[in-house]
């Protein structure tokens, strides 16, 4: 200011005009410098101002960033555990694929043993019906060989009957048994005269009823079974009782009474044995019946016989099973 007042003193006393416009250009100058100082610190302010703003701002987001980090950690922890029980329900679910893989596995197989054995059902209850089918006509067949049995015993006592002839027919089996005595000598196979009157008598009936249409087909075989008693040993009866079957036999084939289809018919089904003493005759005390026991015998089987047989040891085994449960 004192630098101010000289300049303006010496203007003064030099020019009064120049010193005004001097003054006035200092003051517009000083006063350019105030607005610009003025300027400077609202600037200065509205900066510092806006950088505590901004700081505040910063503060309040790192704040909050530190917060939404905290959680960011709490979630990613979270996650790991989550991540973990994942894992363990992985390895849970892998381990019930492989068990369900293995009862897959399994169930494949007991499907395929299942239908096999349906398979195999099928087959049997097949065999089955034809086992049911064969037995059903089986049945028929034992029916009518019951019937045809019956009807042939029936039929032999009534036309020996009718012939005089005193044989007694087995009302179960229709075995025929003639005394040995009327045919041969004590140790003898040779057929006697008497023995051949009886079989001229005796043959005619009996395979008139035997070789009879209705009886033909199911005729299987004619047995004669020569039999002896105990004396002497087992060996020579039984060369005797084979002989004198044989001789009966041959007799038989040889009888010109006879038509030449029933001699065919006889060397097709007609069987001569000896039994020797192996079936004796016993009386009521249990003594041996010697006069008995020397016989010959005629019987006759049926075709399917055998048949019969083995299914009354199957019904019997049956029967037994039964029992024993």
């Amino acid at each position: 200011m004192a630098r101010i007042s000289i300049h303006n003193r010496r203007a003064g006393r030099g020019s009064t005009g120049g010193g005004a416009s001097w003054i006035s250009y200092s003051d517009m100058m000083a006063a350019l410098l105030l607005i610009f100082v003025l300027i400077l610190s609202y600037s200065l302010y509205q900066y510092f101002t806006m950088l505590e703003t901004k700081s505040a701002e910063l503060e309040s987001q790192r704040i909050i960033l530190a917060s939404q980090e905290k959680e960011l950690n709490a979630k990613e922890s979270a996650l790991i555990i989550i991540r973990a029980d994942l894992d363990e329900l992985q390895d849970t679910l892998t381990a019930k694929q492989t068990e369900l893989d293995e009862a897959n596995a399994v169930l494949l197989t007991k499907e395929q043993e299942l239908e096999a054995m349906r398979i195999i059902l099928t087959d049997q209850e097949a065999k089955l019906r034809e086992q049911q089918a064969s037995m059903a006509a089986q049945a028929r067949r034992i029916d009518d060989l019951i019937g045809v049995r019956s009807n042939i015993i029936r039929d032999l006592s009534a036309s020996l009957s009718r012939a005089s002839l005193k044989a007694a027919v087995d009302p179960n089996t229709g075995d025929i048994v003639l005394d040995s005595a009327v045919f041969f000598e004590t140790a003898k196979s040779d057929i006697k005269e008497e023995g051949k009157l009886l079989l001229d008598r005796f043959i005619p009936v009996y395979l008139s009823v035997l070789l009879d249409s209705q009886y033909a087909d199911f005729l299987g075989e004619i047995i004669i079974e020569g039999h002896t008693d105990s004396t002497g040993s087992y060996d020579t009866n039984l060369k005797l009782s084979q002989q004198r079957a044989l001789q009966v036999a041959l007799y038989c084939l040889n009888m010109p009474s006879l038509s030449s289809s029933q001699k065919q018919m006889l060397q097709q089904i007609l069987t001569a044995t000896g039994r020797s003493w192996a079936d004796l005759k016993y009386d009521q005390y249990g003594v041996e019946d010697a006069e008995a026991s020397r016989r010959v015998e005629f019987k006759f089987s049926l075709k399917d016989a055998e048949m019969i047989e083995e299914m009354n040891r199957l019904l019997q085994s049956e029967e037994l099973g039964g029992d024993m449960q």
